[in-house]
């Protein structure tokens, strides 16, 4: 059942029209005070959200704005309830960035087409991964392709959890499961917090992400997101396996073997103005890079330093470790 917000001091008053959305298959959170549903709308996100225009000032404008500038809810559904003066007057969709509106005194079977027709667009535009709610595939590669269109002196950063198969393997796919959200929350908030604007942050699937952020902060959020995640993995491991430093899985061949614990590697790429003309080219220099992070055990980044995309040599890579989980294995092990 879909989850549906009204954030109103009189729409959808009347019971019959709420019954019939219900029976559609809506399931209706109806609050008058906007102040008291943001907390609920950013921690526990509804499906598609109904807003009342001019309910407290132009605190909605504010809240609807910090919604589709949020890296997890950019894609929710926003209708805007609107009075039949305000259409007459023109609305400034600059200011409100809804996907809808619909008018305020309108039959409740115009509200459930609008509401019908929100979730089909949704659909067929959204890639968020079902698991964290992060942008998928198809908005990756776009992030990517805008970047390079519009010159952006920016990194790609595309981040995987080492050891995550075996360690899948050991602990169950619902422990697996924590640690990707995991890592997509430390990812959002360093995200958030070091670069709120010009930035991305999308789920290809599995334990596989990418980042986009300035150049000028790409190694502190790099730092940043190993610091964080070397500290968190510790909750996700029993303690047998943490005090010894490695835990026993089989590996691709079904052989039992010790794995050191899961670490992050992260292969940055430079995006400069002319560097590069199409996501395919950031995506083959980052396989480079990533083949070389995976060489290095523990939580790394490498930042790809070279002059021109064409050049192959590694040498003007820069890396950088943890220390709080250092591997005694050697390199191969690190998958």
């Amino acid at each position: 059942m879909a989850r549906v917000s009204v954030i109103t001091k009189g729409y959808l008053s009347d019971p019959k029209d709420r019954l019939l959305l219900e029976a559609k298959g809506y399931q209706l959170a109806i609050k008058a005070d906007l102040q008291s549903a943001v907390e609920s709308l950013f921690n526990d996100p509804p499906d598609l959200l109904i807003i009342e225009k001019d309910l407290t000032g132009a605190l909605e404008i504010e809240v609807i704005k910090a919604l589709k500038n949020n890296l997890q809810l950019a894609l929710l559904p926003i209708i805007l309830v609107v009075g039949e003066n305000d259409v007459s007057r023109g609305i400034d969709w600059e200011a409100y960035p809804v996907d809808d509106f619909i008018c305020r005194h309108s039959p409740v079977e115009h509200l459930l087409n609008r509401v019908e027709l929100a979730f089909a667009r949704a659909h067929r535009v959204a890639d968020n991964n079902p698991l964290t709610k992060l942008p998928g595939n198809s908005s990756i590669l776009k992030a990517i392709q805008e970047a390079i269109e519009a010159g952006r002196a920016v990194v790609i950063g595309y981040v995987d959890i080492d050891n995550f198969k075996p360690y899948n393997d050991r602990y169950g796919f619902a422990r697996g499961d924590e640690v990707i959200r995991m890592l997509a929350r430390i990812l959002v908030n360093v995200i958030t917090e070091k670069a709120p604007q010009a930035s991305f942050v999308g789920h290809v699937g599995g334990d596989d992400f990418v980042f986009i952020c300035p150049l000028e902060v790409a190694e502190e959020v790099a730092r940043e997101v190993i610091r964080h995640f070397d500290s968190l993995i510790k909750l996700f491991v029993d303690e047998e396996d943490l005090e010894a430093g490695e835990f026993v899985s089989k590996d691709r061949q079904g052989n039992l073997r010790r794995f050191p614990l899961p670490s992050i590697s992260i292969a940055m790429v430079v995006n400069l103005p002319g560097r590069y003309s199409h996501y395919g080219e950031v995506a083959s220099v980052a396989a480079q890079i990533k083949k070389a992070v995976k060489k290095i055990p523990g939580s790394t980044y490498l930042l790809d330093r070279r002059q021109a995309p064409s050049e192959q040599e590694t040498s003007g890579y820069q890396h950088s470790q943890t220390e709080d989980l250092a591997h005694s294995q050697e390199s191969q092990d690190k998958a």
